[in-house]
């Protein structure tokens, strides 16, 4: 399909669910239930997932679109995202017995696979240090431990779940040892974990997760034992330049806003688009969002290849993620006092932008990154 074509498909679901939609579910912290219901009857969803598992068997430059469409209608792609980014562990990773399990089911919404259980209160983006433990007992595994900051938990069947599984002191790496796992949530609440809501910035269900001897079957796991940092490293590249392409959506959305508002809005008798104090900043806007398009396109093309992007995809987010920033702050200061009026929905919109300076990673290790592996400059921690 062409990205036209896709754009146009995407903007069809989205065109239900208007501003103003999303603004009451901001103002009273709710889940886009029919939203997510929407985007999975209609398959974009199950964009990655092959045509032999019931999905559309999309490439990942394909499935970016579907989300900046999302974000560029006003929407908030994010509760819904994941989906795309964490079955792929599934795909690249589990055995056909799992694939052809879940997959199917995941694609027309039967199970819902949103939940990714990564971070930790002692470890934020430094995974190897995660402590959550799988201890192997006989033909299950009993997982003890905490995570934080981890979103869907409540509107998921799935989760998948990165766990130690060797003693760090038992490891010459210590990205040895950590194994995936697929828990599912509708047996495990309550019997053996716990789930705490946290209150965030924006509108994103988070949670705290508590494991208490958490008995999950051994043909849970995906892959190979210890192998499992390896497996969640494959799937961040995909999950970095799906999330650019959000921020470039939300670029787009804010860019398109002050435009609009410096052409309509009069001052002094005169639109206030004239002053060269509004339409520069917006013009340079502008320029970042659409250069920072352009690197969102390479990393999925490499991606989609099979070639190795890892300093693409991470330049593409950081570019992204600046250029969303930009355009949020050009927006607001483009709508002055009324920039920060609900109704106007510029506040909400920038709420959710600010997040990509920190996650999925700071932009601050992306810089890291880069200085160490491409350029060749010693490690900074």
């Amino acid at each position: 399909m062409s990205h036209e074509k896709l754009r146009q498909s995407a903007r069809e679901v989205c065109a239900r669910f208007g501003e103003e939609y999303w603004r009451e579910l901001d103002e009273r912290r709710e889940y886009p239930e029919e939203f997510v219901r929407a985007m999975t009857e209609s398959g974009l969803l199950a964009a990655l997932i092959p045509e032999e598992y019931g999905g559309l068997g999309m490439t990942l430059a394909e499935a970016s679109v579907i989300l900046e469409e999302v974000n560029r209608s006003g929407g908030n792609a994010q509760p819904a995202h994941a989906q795309m980014y964490v079955m792929g562990t599934l795909l690249r990773h589990g055995s056909e017995e799992q694939k052809r399990e879940y997959l199917p089911k995941i694609a027309s919404g039967k199970i819902r696979l949103q939940a990714f259980g990564v971070t930790e209160p002692g470890a934020g983006t430094d995974t190897t240090s995660i402590e959550t433990f799988a201890r192997k007992e006989g033909d299950r595994y009993v997982i003890n431990g905490r995570k934080i900051y981890i979103s869907r938990v409540q509107h998921s069947d799935m989760m998948v779940l990165l766990a130690r599984t060797t003693p760090r002191e038992a490891v010459r790496k210590k990205s040895e040892g950590l194994s995936v796992f697929l828990v599912d949530l509708r047996e495990a609440v309550g019997r053996g974990l716990t789930v705490k809501p946290r209150r965030v910035m924006l509108n994103n269900e988070t949670n705290e997760l508590i494991f208490e001897d958490l008995a999950v079957p051994a043909e849970n796991l995906v892959g190979e034992e210890g192998e499992g940092f390896r497996y969640i490293l494959d799937g961040m590249n995909a999950e970095r330049i799906l999330i650019a392409a959000e921020c470039i959506g939300n670029g787009r959305w804010f860019v398109e806003k002050a435009t609009k508002r410096a052409k309509e809005r009069v001052v002094f008798g005169r639109p206030i688009g004239e002053n060269q104090g509004i339409q520069f900043p917006i013009a340079r806007a502008h320029i970042s969002v659409e250069a920072a398009d352009l690197m969102r396109f390479r990393a999925a093309e490499l991606f989609d290849r099979g070639e190795p992007c890892g300093a693409e995809a991470n330049m593409s987010l950081l570019l992204a993620a600046d250029a969303a920033w930009e355009a949020a702050n050009v927006a607001l200061q483009t709508f002055g006092g009324y920039g920060f009026d609900a109704a106007y929905h510029v506040e909400r919109k920038f709420r959710e932008t600010r997040l990509f300076q920190v996650a999925p990673i700071s932009t601050n290790l992306i810089l890291s990154y880069v200085a160490e592996h491409v350029l060749g400059l010693p490690r900074s921690f």
